[in-house]
């Protein structure tokens, strides 16, 4: 008759140790496992669960502001947005943008933007 695998158990400081070894930068959840002769799985069961999954580091985000250049033309009516096109060398971009028009209008862009796209879209708004 074969061996019999005895059932491992773990503490639940020593999973939260495992699963918070699989943050560090460039290593893999199996190679966690193999460190430990576990299967991967169990890792990620133990990811899964709020007790063992490591606190998620959340970058903070640092407001920018940006210089902005409003010409007005003495021949026409200015309009409530005159904002010049960034040249396309200096190519600028923003996680989040986040704008209150005159007229009370609000327009919120969230996820990875190039500037140069929200003048645009707020130029075609003022028409």
């Amino acid at each position: 008759m074969g061996k019999r695998r005895k059932r491992r158990s773990w503490s639940d400081d020593e999973k939260r140790e495992i699963c918070q070894q699989t943050t560090v930068p460039g290593v893999s959840v199996a190679q966690v496992a193999r460190r430990y002769a576990m299967n991967a799985n169990m890792i990620h069961t133990w990811l899964k669960d709020p007790r063992f999954a490591p606190e998620a580091e959340v970058p903070e985000l640092e407001a920018t502001f940006l210089p902005v250049e409003i010409e007005v033309d003495v021949d026409r009516e200015p309009s409530p947005i005159d904002v010049p096109i960034p040249p396309r060398s200096g190519h600028l971009s923003a996680s989040r943008v986040d704008i209150t028009l005159s007229d009370g209008r609000r327009i919120l862009v969230e996820g990875p933007t190039a500037l140069s796209a929200v003048v645009s879209l707020v130029q075609g708004l003022a028409v």
